[in-house]
Order: structure tokens, then sequence, then C-alpha cells
């Protein structure tokens, strides 16, 4: 019988970081946003609205990225200090591709690679005891 896939994934809106719950040593994979603080600067010089333009465009494609690798899984947890977790929660609760996907939202403190860790596995295995 195959295991439920989970993964936890700490985020604000410039990077995320996706930690798998497995029983080997857990290794943390990145997405990263284009949407750079050079590229704010440059777009804001050329016009205010444009800027907000392609933030929104590129939060977008950075969401819809997000929302690609959690499809794979069957059960999520979306944690960190920003409110960049909720955002991509509401957007892919409105999706029906979706609805089997378990996923719940957390908030925390800025953490290391350690904390997300043992965030995750003490998540998870709560969940399951």
């Amino acid at each position: 019988m195959k295991g439920i896939n989970r993964i936890g994934i700490y985020m604000d809106h410039s990077i995320a970081h996706l930690i798998e719950f497995t029983s080997n040593p857990i290794e943390t994979k990145s997405i990263t946003s284009d949407f750079t603080h050079v590229v704010k600067e440059t777009t804001l010089k050329k016009s205010e609205s444009l800027m907000h333009n392609k933030e929104q465009h590129e939060q977008a494609d950075y969401y819809k990225h997000l929302g690609n690798v959690i499809l794979k899984y069957e059960d999520v947890v979306l944690f960190g200090p920003t409110q960049a977790k909720e955002e991509l929660f509401n957007l892919l609760k409105a999706d029906h591709h979706f609805e089997k996907v378990i996923m719940n939202v957390h908030h925390s403190d800025k953490m290391t690679e350690n904390q997300q860790h043992a965030f995750v596995k003490e998540y998870f295995t709560t969940k399951l005891a």
C-alpha cells in the first residue's frame, strides 16, 4: 500500500522552502519568485502602476508554480511569517483541482532551516499519532 505524500512549505512572498516529510533525511528544495528587489526598483523608475502590474504577474506565476508542486501531494502544511501562505491557500482552495489535497495553514516566526525541518517533522508526526 502506497503511503501518503506529505510536504511542508515555509514561505513568504519571495521564496518557498519545500520540505518533504519522509523517513529519509529531510531535504529542502526552494522556489523563488522572479519579482526581486532589483526588478522592483527598475520598474518603479518607469511607472508605479507598471511596477504593481509586474509584481502581480510575477506573484501569480510564483503561486502557480507552487500549486503545480502541491498537486503531487496529498497532505500539505503552509507556514511562515507573512500573509503569503494565506494568499496561496485561498487561491488554491478556490481551484477544484485541489479538492483532494488536505491543506492547513500555520503562522510561524522566521525560522532557520533546522527549525523548519523540526516543525514539519513534529507537525506530521503529531498528526499521525
